[in-house]
């Protein structure tokens, strides 16, 4: 349903949490070389836990690559701290990418200047910017939340 896009990311922990995300919610994952971290790394598969099998996950040697691929009608919001349009105030629609940077720095301004960009608002005293594992949550779950969710909601555990 929707595909979310990783570029140049930097911490293990934060890819194999998105990774869980996007297994819970069908999302396919992309994830844009170089990484800055081992694809073996243990870090990597202890965050993923067992989720790894159901991940439709997508491998770019480069940003070029992932342009490649892009189908030609294929929308992309780009998530940055350095824009103004209020992520919630866009209108998703099945299929779209959503695009993050690395950790330290977050996506270049040529990508930005290629994609829309969307920020997330950070109303309290401190911070640059959200944690990536939790950005992608939130645009994802607000993504999810305007299409209708496209999955069936259920309550597992105790």
């Amino acid at each position: 349903m929707f595909k979310v896009v990783l570029y140049q990311p930097e911490i293990p922990q934060n890819a194999g949490n998105i990774a869980r995300t996007c297994a819970a919610t069908g999302a396919e994952l992309h994830l844009v070389r170089p990484l800055g971290f081992q694809w073996n790394s243990a870090k990597l598969r202890r965050a993923g836990l067992d989720y790894w099998p159901e991940v439709e996950l997508v491998l770019h040697d480069s940003w070029q690559a992932f342009l490649e691929s892009l189908p030609q009608d294929g929308r992309v919001w780009a998530f940055s701290s350095k824009v103004s349009q209020c992520y919630a105030e866009v209108r998703y629609q099945s299929g779209d990418y959503l695009l993050f940077g690395p950790e330290s720095r977050g996506l270049p301004p040529e990508v930005l200047e290629r994609f829309p960009g969307v920020t997330i608002p950070m109303p309290g005293r401190g911070g640059r910017s959200l944690n990536l594992a939790v950005a992608v949550g939130v645009g994802l779950y607000e993504a999810l939340r305007q299409v209708g969710w496209g999955f069936q909601a259920t309550a597992k555990g105790g």
